[in-house]
């Protein structure tokens, strides 16, 4: 039986260890929060006292963690042996954090001059995602390594994409979630200017939802309350999404443009928009709950 040390049981990282256990997999988990960890071991999961006990024995270290530094602070160690000191030789090491392109590539060499087997696997899907085990898997690495992790991936998720080597499921990752905070300012903006049009959120979004405008930020994700009942606007815009992970994923694509060089006027206006709505309420709102800072900003024209 597979062993997997999962390490951050946080909002995604719980119910992905849950849906690991309930596909039989033995699941040894540690968080820094015991809050996280009683909340984990009432799912079936295994609680180490340590990251580095929990990698111990371990067939894969799967990592989900807030940002690359933590990810690799975990993988070296601080004043306990790290992930890769704590695993044996050739362990498979998965991490489904969202961080930087350089920080993946970079964690990836540390676990390759460790002995390891390295992937970078970010997901899509958000916490509902994670309840219900159809999360998007974005998985950077070598391939036989991809092969090996597919059936605990497979456990966790509903589509899962191999992308290239090493750091391209973070890319993967990165251009997704800029496509998806253009969009889905887009389709805010058009919500307001319906309503100062006087068209109904019902035909707008009968209209769009069949026609050139129709999008994931509209048929599933639709700002406004009513088209979409299972939207988060329809449940006071509890994430879902939470606006202040947007604003990271966009700061990570803010960080690769300047570093390519490329020309994204789009996704540059979409970070700052969201950097500004997660400094305020948009810190615990999904990040449709952005139309209600351009309903605010249009009032004040």
């Amino acid at each position: 039986m597979t062993t997997i040390a999962f390490v951050g049981l946080g909002h995604m990282g719980r119910p992905m260890a849950a849906n690991l256990v309930r596909s039989g997999f033995t699941v040894r988990g540690f968080d820094l929060v015991p809050e996280l960890c009683e909340e984990a071991r009432a799912a079936g999961v295994d609680i180490a006292g340590s990251a580095g006990d929990a990698a111990r024995d371990a067939d894969i270290v799967l990592t989900m963690l807030p940002a690359g530094r933590h990810v690799l602070a975990a993988y070296t160690g601080g004043d306990e042996p790290g992930l890769l000191s704590s695993a044996r030789p050739g362990t498979l090491f998965l991490d489904c954090s969202t961080i930087a392109v350089d920080e993946a590539r970079s964690a990836a060499e540390l676990a390759v001059a460790a002995g390891h087997r390295p992937l970078d696997a970010p997901v899509s899907g958000g916490v509902v995602g994670a309840e219900k085990g159809t999360l998007a898997f974005m998985v950077g690495g070598e391939a036989a390594d991809f092969d090996a992790a597919l059936p605990a991936l497979e456990a966790m998720g509903g589509r899962i994409v191999h992308c290239g080597g090493s750091g391209l499921g973070q890319a993967a990752k990165v251009c997704n979630n800029m496509i998806l905070g253009i969009s889905q300012i887009a389709v805010a903006e058009a919500f307001v200017l319906g309503e100062r049009l006087g068209l109904s959120h019902q035909a707008l979004f009968d209209v769009a939802s069949n026609a050139s405008g129709q999008c994931w930020a509209l048929t599933t994700n639709c700002p406004v309350p009513g088209p979409v009942p299972t939207s988060p606007a329809n449940n006071d815009y509890k994430p879902g999404f939470a606006g202040a992970l947007m604003a990271k994923d966009l700061g990570l694509a803010e960080q690769m443009i300047s570093l390519t060089g490329v020309d994204a006027q789009l996704g540059l206006l979409a970070q700052q928009r969201y950097a500004d709505f997660a400094a305020g309420a948009g810190a615990q709102q999904d990040f449709s709950g952005i139309i209600n800072t351009i309903r605010a900003e249009s009032a004040e024209a």
